[in-house]
């Protein structure tokens, strides 16, 4: 091909324009992008909000400055029409890429102003939940968009809705049956993100399980139960059915310990040795404690002791302490009133120290 062929090409202009175009696209962009960052030093979100959309936006203004160069072409080039579809997809794609890691960059910024340990700052926890919960949801919108927008260039997109539309009936409930738990799980993320009812670090009992929610995707829970399983749950769940939320407004809990005894024990020296062992304990966080009989059978009474700590994790372990006291305290001091099973005609169990042969004895700690 000589070059005076070349030069009177059809496609020659349009051709020169694209090669010119697209390294002044990227021109601009590393321009844009220094002075971007230098302005926006200030503000971290926005900050890495740029960071995030480098890679697409080094896309997105080369594609954008073809696709003006191919519409600005003649109509009659042979395939112009083909070059400006794909141009156009992909111009679309590459958006659609920048509006999620806009997003994604967006919300990066936010948790990254928060403390690095939000297990005990109940709103640094309540903005972590919002920021991921709504970018999800927000990604979730762009993609669906983008690509509604990728099919609505199809011109015989339009010719499939339409002969869709003859047996409308039918195909509606089908989609409506399967896109319920698409967009009711969509509907319970905004819920979520919105209302609180549950945020990342907070220790739930569900299903009879005891955890902390570990993550909050778009779709579902992760719940990291006590001995390090994971308990997985649709999001919808969280917003049609009970479940146990002890940290909601406060990490400080309330723990009880239950232990059953005989109707002699003398409850002042039991109280006096719970006094002890709850304020030795490490774990006591000294708000709150007390010792009372709360039932009777015709067997034994029912000693309950109260005492309170920081958070969960505490509060179980402060439980353990003082039931493995209380219960070495009656071995020890008063195994004759441990329960017993008496039959017709027996006395009064005898005061003062004598052998363990007491029985069985119970032990719960709700």
């Amino acid at each position: 091909m000589t070059l005076q062929s070349l030069l009177s090409h059809p496609w020659f202009d349009d051709l020169l324009a694209a090669v010119i175009a697209a390294p002044l696209a990227l021109l601009v962009h590393f321009l844009g992008g220094m002075l971007l960052r230098r302005v926006t030093r200030s503000a971290p979100k926005l900050q890495r909000t740029l960071i995030n959309i480098q890679a697409p936006s080094r896309l997105v203004l080369p594609l954008a400055a073809l696709q003006m160069v191919w519409q600005a072409g003649e109509d009659n080039l042979h395939m112009m029409g083909t070059v400006r579809h794909v141009n156009g997809l992909l111009l679309i794609a590459a958006t659609t890429w920048l509006a999620a890691r806009a997003v994604n960059g967006f919300a990066d910024g936010v948790v990254a102003q928060q403390p690095a340990d939000v297990t005990e700052d109940l709103r640094a926890r309540s903005v972590l939940t919002q920021t991921r919960v709504l970018a999800r949801t927000v990604n979730f919108i762009v993609v669906v968009a983008g690509l509604a927008m990728m099919l609505m260039t199809f011109p015989g997109a339009r010719h499939v809705g339409a002969s869709l539309l003859a047996s409308a009936g039918v195909i509606g409930i089908v989609a409506g049956l399967a896109a319920k738990p698409v967009f009711s799980n969509l509907l319970a993320g905004m819920q979520i993100a919105l209302a609180q009812p549950i945020r990342i670090g907070d220790v739930l009992v569900v299903e009879g399980e005891w955890g902390r929610v570990d993550e909050i995707t778009g779709t579902f829970v992760v719940l990291r139960i006590w001995d390090d399983r994971r308990l997985i749950l649709p999001l919808s769940y969280f917003i049609e059915k009970p479940f146990q939320n002890w940290t909601r407004n406060s990490f400080q809990l309330l723990g009880a310990v239950v232990i059953y005894v005989d109707y002699g024990m003398p409850m002042d020296a039991l109280r006096a040795e719970v006094e002890r062992l709850v304020k030795a304990a490490p774990e006591w966080d000294g708000r709150f404690f007390n010792v009372q009989v709360t039932d009777a059978n015709d067997r034994t009474i029912q000693v309950r002791a109260l005492c309170t700590a920081a958070n969960a994790g505490l509060t179980f372990d402060l439980r353990c302490r003082v039931c493995e006291g209380m219960v070495a305290f009656v071995q020890r001091e008063y195994p004759q009133f441990l329960p017993r099973t008496r039959t017709e005609g027996s006395g009064p169990a005898p005061v003062g120290p004598t052998d363990a042969r007491s029985g069985d004895g119970a032990l719960s700690i709700p």
